[in-house]
């Protein structure tokens, strides 16, 4: 008795559970519990124990997933450790065959562990998608920011060129054929500069195959000075337009797309002296 009590002690049963021995090593324990019920009723009990490990630790996995994984675990880690019947001289040697604890356990640990793998890739394109995200909020704030600093800097140079003596602000006032119709010309004579101030402008609406043209009227002749659109974009927009170095008058016209030659007088919209 004391060298089945010894047996037990030693650990080799627990091995033999967990399936951490030899081919030699488990046929040793497995003639031991053939040989004494005290280590049969020992590995059964040990088996218990570790089921029931198993079975509270357990994590159930989607039903799709776990068919998968437990089929292809039932195909490539097979438990080919059972006990052959003997006949023996004492009856009560008869061994009951030892379940195969130890693959349900594996089965299951693996489960655990590629549901965890699945979850925490989730986890990561999550991640991924609000780092995104902000990116694309951080690039919008950079866009809104520069787009604020560019309207600043025109409307400092709309303030000092009407701070600027060297320049001549001319207001065009509307005509009979458009009377709410204004525009403000600033004129360099030194530089040959014409600007006109869109953010001010106060322009009717016209079709897509018309554009304004500017005038100025010198020694009594139209000199063409360029073409403009009233549209939302040019509004905080100073806009240069062909230089000129003498001027008595400027005037604005509706002509086709493209500008004219020569004025159409009977669609002047505005017009201004010095």
């Amino acid at each position: 008795m004391e060298e089945v009590k010894a047996y037990i002690e030693s650990g080799k049963l627990e091995l033999y559970v967990l399936g951490d021995m030899s081919a030699e090593e488990r046929a040793e324990v497995e003639t031991m519990a053939k040989a004494h019920s005290a280590i049969r009723a020992e590995l059964n009990e040990i088996e218990q124990s570790v089921m029931s490990y198993a079975d509270a630790h357990s994590i159930d996995p989607a039903d799709a997933l776990r068919n998968r994984v437990l089929n292809s675990l039932l195909t490539n880690l097979g438990d080919d450790r059972t006990f052959t019947r003997g006949k023996f001289n004492q009856p009560e040697a008869r061994v009951v065959p030892i379940k195969p604890t130890t693959s349900i356990f594996y089965k299951y640990a693996f489960a655990a562990c590629l549901l965890l793998l699945c979850i925490s890739m989730a986890a990561l394109g999550l991640v991924y998608k609000r780092l995104q995200q902000s990116n694309q909020q951080l690039y919008s704030m950079q866009v809104h920011e520069q787009q604020f600093a560019h309207q600043v800097k025109l409307m400092d140079d709309e303030l000092s060129v009407f701070h600027d003596s060297s320049y001549r602000v001319v207001k065009l006032k509307g005509t009979p054929h458009s009377p709410s119709s204004s525009l403000m010309v600033a004129w360099n004579p030194g530089k040959k500069q014409v600007m006109i101030d869109m953010h001010h402008a106060q322009m009717p609406n016209i079709d897509q195959k018309h554009q304004y043209q500017l005038w100025a009227i010198a020694s009594g002749k139209p000199v063409d000075l360029g073409v403009f659109d009233a549209t939302p974009s040019d509004s905080l927009q100073m806009k240069f337009m062909k230089p000129i170095l003498l001027a008595d008058a400027f005037a604005v016209t509706v002509e086709p797309r493209g500008g004219s030659t020569e004025p159409t007088m009977n669609q002047m919209v505005a017009m201004g002296t010095l």
